[in-house]
C-alpha cells in the first residue's frame, strides 16, 4: 500500500492483485474499516466477505477464509465506530482500538472457544459467540 491511496488499495484487493505475503491481520482489519466507511453495514459485510473469500482463492488458499472470524471482526469494528459517535480516520481508529489489530491473543478469544473458531462450520457460516467474558 506504500504507493497507493486507500481507494486504490481497496480496488487492488478486490481484484486479488495485492500480494498475499504483504496482507496481514492488521491489513484485514483496515480493509474491513474501509468497507464500513464506504458502504452501509450489511452491504459492507457482503462485499468484504465476498472479496476476502475471492482473495484467499486467488492466492491458492481458499481454506483460510473463515466466515465467523471475518464477520465477527467486521461487526466489532462496526460497534467501535458507532460507540465513537463520530467519523474517524484509520489512524484515529487504529490508535483507539489496538486490541483489534493483534492476531496473536486475538480479541475473539474472549468470545469464542478455539475449537469453535477453527471448525469447518465456522469457516462456512457465521457462528455466534460461545464463550462470554467475565464481568468485573
Amino acid at each position: 500500500m506504500r504507493n497507493m491511496n486507500e481507494q486504490e488499495w481497496l480496488e487492488q484487493f478486490e481484484k486479488g492483485a495485492l500480494p498475499n505475503a504483504s496482507f496481514h491481520h492488521a491489513d484485514h482489519v483496515k480493509m474491513a474499516f474501509l468497507y464500513l466507511q464506504r458502504y452501509p453495514p450489511l452491504e459492507a459485510l457482503g462485499r468484504f466477505s465476498s472479496a476476502l473469500n475471492r482473495f484467499a482463492a486467488t492466492h491458492g488458499k481458499p481454506e483460510l477464509y473463515n466466515e465467523t472470524i471475518t464477520w465477527a471482526f467486521l461487526l466489532l469494528i462496526r460497534e467501535r465506530l458507532a460507540r465513537a459517535g463520530c467519523s474517524q480516520t484509520w489512524s484515529e481508529f487504529s490508535a483507539g482500538n489496538a486490541d483489534l489489530l493483534h492476531w496473536d491473543n486475538s480479541i475473539l478469544n474472549k468470545y469464542y472457544r478455539s475449537e469453535t473458531l477453527t471448525s469447518e462450520l465456522a469457516k462456512r457460516v457465521f457462528l455466534f459467540a460461545d464463550k462470554f467474558p467475565e464481568k468485573r
